[in-house]
């Protein structure tokens, strides 16, 4: 068994100017990462063809345009994307969100 992970122990990383990331799991086979984004944020749109990502909102609402359509999602949803999805997230309704 490993040793128990926090955002508060995982190395920091600023993106996007206003965003947090921290690195609760960094290895070759898996990453799995928190985020924060502020109420209104986005991200640039981007392909990821190689890696397997899956979202999950703790708090707030995560907003998505995926292959040229918008989804909402609220805390407590998740959801798995397909290798080579083009995607870009932002936030909405002033809330902040984070997401593994």
């Amino acid at each position: 068994m490993g040793d128990p992970v926090s955002a508060e122990a995982a190395e920091h990383y600023r993106w996007g100017e206003v965003c947090d990331g921290w690195h609760l799991v960094r290895s070759e086979g898996l990453s799995v990462i928190e985020e924060r984004m502020p109420a209104g944020a986005r991200e640039q749109r981007h392909f990821h063809t190689k890696a397997r990502q899956f979202f999950y909102v703790l708090e707030g609402e995560l907003t998505m345009e995926v292959e040229g359509g918008v989804m909402r999602w609220a805390r407590g949803r998740g959801w798995r994307l397909l290798r080579g999805s083009g995607t870009r997230r932002g936030t909405s309704r002033g809330r902040m969100f984070g997401f593994w």
